[in-house]
């Protein structure tokens, strides 16, 4: 950490032009300075537009010239999205482009003025010192195959949540005018289920049908594992529903606009799933992660979509940061608190890692014998999920050294640690 902040204070120089943005939707705020804040000129207000960002490149190459710098570097607040393509303008133009916490920003406010005042000229100029102070981050933007996964996951989770939606409607309309449905099919979008929902879904589409009627348009769709049994059940639950009896018109009408989204989006995304599993193919590494058994495609391609390409680290541990997986504690002279997670960080990246060392603890042997011994050891044994958190990491470590030397997966090293009647235990 400390070698990091090095770093990045050895790139301030007395040469070198401290911009500090603050980002809007419609119009950006930038203030100049030196390398011990003495400020340069006024603040310069332009769009979020080329001409604006020409603008703001005109601007600095006058104050490079009116005060000799040789050297800029960028600081900005990221406000949603709208720092994008502000960021990706100036890299591409070979400006160094950094990023400062919002949370700093906010905390550092009144050290100038002494106010908690807050307006986009003051926040310009907190950016500005905070890069001075080296209290910067350089941002992870994604470029070919991997800014191209990162979308392919993000249109991935808007298509899963959409079918999560749709789902809990359809389940609201069969529980209002047919709760008996349940009862007949274990799952609604099952193959007969859904045919049945798209051509009789209510009681009073089945009660003056008869069982044989019933099964002649199943099988209509349906060749086996249906019979007069099941088809006999459905009438009878039918003639016996206490489902709302009113309003079926446009019910009906609801329902099957519902089922039509849900074939849509089903649709949609399982081509995805296709075209994703394709560019995982070109990713290095990807193809011997995946072979770890308890890891998916989706998983992995998570993580590629939040980390990107794994050559530009040189440490794991870079990356158990950018996940909110490194540990912090609070501590004072003989108090000594709870060690636990700090989570500031990609909170997907997080989600993505946790829900993947669940399944390797359950069919695993490494993980899962790490996992025993981690929560059965004498010494200092962990709970259940805090072995589970620290499994997170030790998963980055492993899928970073892979995805760097795209070699096999050897639990054999992950268990050299742990005392062999463990490992036989867990086993």
């Amino acid at each position: 950490m400390n070698y990091n902040q090095n770093r990045k204070l050895s790139q301030i120089t007395p040469s070198t032009l401290i911009v500090g943005i603050d980002i809007a939707k419609d119009k950006h705020v930038a203030r100049a300075q030196d390398d011990r804040g003495y400020e340069f000129g006024k603040r310069l207000i332009f769009e979020n537009r080329v001409h604006g960002f020409e603008q703001l490149l005109d601007w600095v190459s006058r104050l490079q010239k009116d005060y000799d710098k040789t050297t800029v570097i960028f600081g900005a607040e990221p406000t949603g999205h709208y720092w994008l393509s502000l960021a990706y303008y100036l890299i591409a133009q070979k400006y160094n482009f950094v990023l400062v916490n919002p949370m700093h920003v906010k905390k550092s406010k009144e050290f100038d003025d002494n106010s908690p005042t807050k307006n986009d000229t003051k926040d310009a100029r907190v950016i500005a010192q905070l890069v001075k102070d080296g209290r910067y981050s350089v941002p992870n933007l994604l470029e070919g195959i991997y800014a191209e996964l990162r979308e392919g996951i993000k249109l991935r989770d808007q298509l899963t949540k959409q079918l999560m939606i749709i789902e809990g409607r359809i389940q609201n309309n069969i529980q209002r005018y047919f709760p008996e449905f349940n009862d007949v099919f274990k799952d609604w979008d099952g193959k007969t289920a859904f045919f049945t929902l798209q051509e009789f879904p209510f009681p009073s589409d089945i009660r003056d049908m008869t069982p044989e009627e019933v099964l002649d348009r199943w099988k209509t769709v349906v060749k086996r594992g249906v019979g007069i049994k099941r088809a006999t059940k459905l009438v009878e639950k039918a003639q016996k529903s206490i489902g709302i009896e009113i309003g079926l018109r446009f019910a009906k009408k609801e329902l099957h606009s519902l089922l039509d989204q849900y074939e849509l989006y089903r649709d949609q995304l399982e081509e995805l799933d296709q075209e994703i599993a394709e560019l995982m193919n070109d990713i290095p590494g990807a193809k011997e992660i995946m072979a770890i058994k308890g890891l998916g495609v989706t998983t992995v391609a998570t993580f590629f979509s939040e980390v990107g390409d794994l050559m530009k680290y040189d440490h794991p541990q870079q990356v158990v940061n950018m996940a909110g997986l490194s540990l912090r504690e609070h501590s004072s002279g003989k108090f000594k608190g709870q060690t636990k997670i700090t989570k500031r960080g990609r909170k997907k990246l997080r989600k993505a890692l946790y829900l993947a060392v669940r399944p390797l603890v359950a069919s695993n042997p490494t993980f899962k014998a790490l996992h025993t011994y981690y929560t059965k050891r004498p010494d200092r044994p962990l709970k259940k999920q805090q072995s589970l958190i620290a499994l997170c990491g030790k998963l980055v470590r492993v899928l970073f050294t892979m995805g760097q030397k795209q070699c096999e997966f050897d639990g054999s090293k992950l268990l050299k640690g742990i005392p062999p009647n463990e490992t036989l235990l867990a086993a």
